[in-house]
């Protein structure tokens, strides 16, 4: 008698069942819920961001402006520095501010309109004054003196509030 092929062995084995594959999605209602909160900061923040970033691109083109200004002064002192630096802060201020409320303002009422949306008294009672009194002098002003009205220009520029 001829033999009997032998049997595989491997044949009758059966796979082993694997499991269920792990969700990457939270299981518990409060994981789901932070994690919405959180998409959700996410968006309004950086919606928040972008709008406040556009508002603000008034302030950063008169800053640049105002660099170029103070290069100008930093080759020598210039006697049309006070009427660049009204003009730019008049253009600012039309830019951030109803122009019914600025467009009339001259003199003192400019002065103490800067000092309210600044929240100081460095226009009307310090070097601010020379935005409104350089401009009528044919002589520049000292060196010194043209560096602090573009300091507070800077300043009010930056944080100027309605």
């Amino acid at each position: 008698m001829a033999e009997a092929p032998a049997a595989d062995p491997v044949a009758g084995l059966v796979d082993i069942p694997l499991p269920a594959q792990v969700s990457l999605w939270p299981q518990t209602l409060a994981s789901q819920i932070a994690i919405a909160v959180l998409i959700a900061s996410l968006i309004a923040g950086t919606w928040w961001l972008i709008r406040r970033r556009r508002a603000d691109r008034y302030r950063r083109a008169a800053l640049r402006e105002l660099g170029a200004i103070e290069a100008r002064l930093d080759a020598e002192p210039d006697a049309d520095l006070s009427e660049a630096l009204a003009a730019l802060v008049r253009r600012t201020a039309l830019a951030a501010f109803p122009r019914a409320q600025v467009a009339s303002l001259a003199g003192a009422d400019w002065l103490a309109f800067l000092d309210r949306t600044s929240d100081r008294s460095d226009f009307s009672q310090g070097p601010g004054q020379a935005l409104e009194i350089d401009a009528y002098r044919s002589a520049p002003a000292d060196a010194q003196r043209q560096h602090a009205l573009v300091g507070l220009v800077r300043d009010w520029i930056g944080t100027h509030h309605a």
